[in-house]
């Protein structure tokens, strides 16, 4: 019987995103606000990119890191920005299933590498003011390369493993995501199948790849305020902290909003503080960051 309803199951081919559907009157504002927020997240990431490229004066190990992460923040956000403003704009709200695939490949690679070089960046920094006297020795060119190297190979072997297993979910309807891109937890929520193997990979997964990032993000940070609160004079210490105090800012919008929004319980009431908080890491950070390095 179970295997006569299991022919009878239809797959689904197409999925619809409903993204700010509730929000029907402030389509418009909502375009216009995304297109400008688009348009001054690629010209300010790829302005630093070409900076960090062109001058000399900027080839260093902190402004190489700063380079790669602009260049990552411009693919990152072309993943959902353009999808969404095309959405708001024809109303078609629908996505195939190869297309919503290949959306969450591309965005869990970028998050998992932007893990890997916020961990790269805040080490780089633990370096330059907690041993200023092995910082050339240690932080050399072959050990930067390798470094952003092994970020962008992790973001996309971790998303390669997990991903060939997420292909093969069923389903079967509904189709409705509620979200505004092709989320992990709503798409997993949506299989016909038995997810609980799935979700157990992505926990493993995120154990041996993005946690032992985010350790040595919150190590070095450690680190790096308790050898700046030992300097004696208030200048040093200004200065100290002006060197590291625009990543730290970075890595507490990229990691906080991303942790809440999958800590907060899954009810149907807070769906749209989902959203909000998604838009913080998904748009907000590649938005800032440019404005933040810049100041």
């Amino acid at each position: 019987m179970a295997d006569r309803n299991q022919r009878n199951q239809t797959a689904v081919t197409e999925f619809i995103l409903l993204g700010f559907g509730d929000l029907p009157e402030l389509k418009i504002l909502l375009f216009l606000m995304f297109l400008v927020i688009y348009m001054a997240t690629m010209v300010g990431n790829m302005l630093i990119t070409a900076l960090v490229v062109t001058d000399q004066h900027l080839h260093s190990s902190m402004y190489f890191f700063l380079g790669n992460l602009s260049c990552l923040e411009t693919c990152y956000t072309s993943t959902i920005l353009p999808r969404m403003l095309a959405s708001l704009l024809t109303g078609d709200k629908t996505i195939s299933f190869s297309g919503c695939i290949t959306q969450l490949y591309f965005f869990c690679a970028l998050a998992a590498t932007e893990c890997c070089l916020l961990a790269a960046m805040s080490y780089d920094r633990y370096l330059a003011i907690c041993k200023p006297l092995h910082y050339s020795t240690l932080m050399n060119t072959r050990f930067c390369l390798q470094l952003a190297a092994g970020s962008w190979l992790n973001g996309c072997l971790v998303t390669d493993i997990f991903v060939l297993f997420m292909s093969q979910l069923i389903f079967c309807g509904p189709n409705d995501i509620d979200h505004f891109y092709c989320d992990l937890i709503p798409l997993i929520k949506l299989s016909c199948g038995d997810s609980h193997l799935i979700i157990l990979l992505n926990f493993i997964l995120s154990c041996i790849f993005t946690l032992p990032a985010f350790l040595l993000t919150l190590m070095s940070y450690v680190c790096i305020i308790a050898t700046i609160l030992r300097i004696p004079s208030t200048t040093g210490r200004q200065k100290a902290f002006t060197t590291c105090s625009s990543h730290l800012i970075v890595v507490t919008i990229f990691y906080g909003t991303l942790m809440i929004v999958y800590m907060l319980p899954k009810h149907e009431t807070l769906s749209v503080l989902n959203k909000v908080l998604s838009l913080c890491y998904t748009v907000l950070t590649p938005l800032v960051n440019p404005l933040v390095y810049s100041l």
